[in-house]
């Protein structure tokens, strides 16, 4: 274990950002002692040469930036209590989970804020109250609003979304009726990650928080607990590898709808990095657009470079397994709808340079 610091971590960060919900959560169940201040996009730009939020200042000045790598970087420097399952199927459950929250998960949270009249009113009220400016926060409300459209929530699918977000929810509320927390009755990264659209956007929106009080109470018994993951104290994930049935059930509601969306991005970017050159410069976030489907409704989207590079941490545990071991979690997650996503074989693999993707030269 390092040291106590000296001084707090600095989570620079919004209680409306999506990404900010997945790392709120891990700092609390760490007990880390760390300062949550509004984020500034001028000084995250200065020090990452991106804008995006959150970034987690260390005691020593160093600057964290991808809630994926914040969680590894947790762990790693304080592993008690633990984040991340050490067992195989639990491990490889909890990285679908964050694989559906970052991929998947931003269509339903998008639509809920900003796809119909009393969301998007709501939300550029709120944009307005927090930056302290009509004209600055109306600005960014409208480009927010647009965004939704480029990530694949479109009027056009929103019964399609809708009929999904109703069926997991109903999944996560018989889930957490008997079970605090999606592993058992300790936190883990699976429900930091899920954090992110259940509390960054459902449970901090106007439309979305109707819903969940009205349908999903016991959701937003998991947010409390959550958000005081220390009180009471934590149990233990549940033994012998095992996944509740409710939980494999949950999975198969994000599976069987995300992944088939997934793997067309994953074929683009294949198409697409097959004549890019190796020559170390950063990927560009979007390459290109999907055509798929959700439920028998269109879904256009950018297909992303993100999306290889997270698909990729969920292979190389899972191609690590000896393979008994990787039967035995092929045999739990059959049906669920993320065989495929298990199955791919990438053609490119896309490393991290600094705060950047790049192509791997090898």
């Amino acid at each position: 274990m390092p040291a106590p610091p000296n001084r707090p971590y600095v989570f620079h960060s919004f209680e409306v950002s999506y990404f900010s919900a997945k790392v709120r959560p891990a700092l609390r169940y760490k007990r880390l002692w760390y300062d949550e201040v509004l984020a500034d996009s001028g000084l995250i730009r200065e020090r990452t040469g991106l804008t995006f939020i959150p970034m987690l200042l260390t005691p020593e000045d160093e600057a964290w930036q991808d809630s994926t790598d914040i969680y590894d970087r947790l762990e790693a420097r304080h592993p008690d209590p633990p984040l991340f399952p050490t067992t195989p199927l639990q491990r490889i459950a909890a990285h679908l989970v964050e694989l559906y929250v970052d991929e998947f998960g931003l269509i339903p949270a998008m639509h809920y804020r900003w796809g119909s009249e009393l969301g998007e009113a709501s939300a550029r009220s709120r944009f307005i109250a927090m930056v302290g400016s009509e004209e600055v926060g109306t600005k960014a409300a409208a480009r927010m609003a647009q965004a939704r459209l480029a990530i694949g929530a479109s009027d056009e699918n929103a019964p399609a979304i809708e009929a999904h977000t109703r069926e997991l929810l109903d999944a996560l509320s018989t889930h957490f009726g008997a079970h605090r927390y999606l592993l058992g009755e300790r936190m883990s990264f699976a429900d930091c990650a899920l954090m992110g659209p259940l509390d960054g956007h459902f449970f901090t929106d106007l439309v979305s928080r109707n819903l969940l009080l009205e349908t999903a109470r016991p959701v937003v018994g998991w947010i409390e607990r959550c958000n005081h993951p220390n009180a009471p104290a934590q149990g233990e994930w549940l033994t012998e590898d095992a996944l509740a049935p409710t939980c494999r059930e949950t999975l198969g509601v994000m599976g069987r709808d995300a992944a088939p969306i997934l793997m067309e991005g994953l074929r683009v970017f294949e198409r697409w990095a097959d004549d890019a050159p190796r020559d170390g410069k950063p990927l560009p976030r979007a390459v290109g657009q999907t055509e798929s489907s959700l439920r028998g409704l269109p879904v256009v989207r950018f297909a992303g470079s993100y999306a290889p590079w997270l698909v990729q941490r969920v292979l190389d545990d899972y191609g690590a397994l000896d393979p008994a071991v990787r039967k035995r979690v092929d045999e739990s997650l059959a049906g669920t709808g993320w065989e495929a996503v298990l199955a791919h074989e990438p053609r490119h693999r896309v490393a991290k340079r600094g705060y950047e993707l790049v192509l791997d030269a090898d």
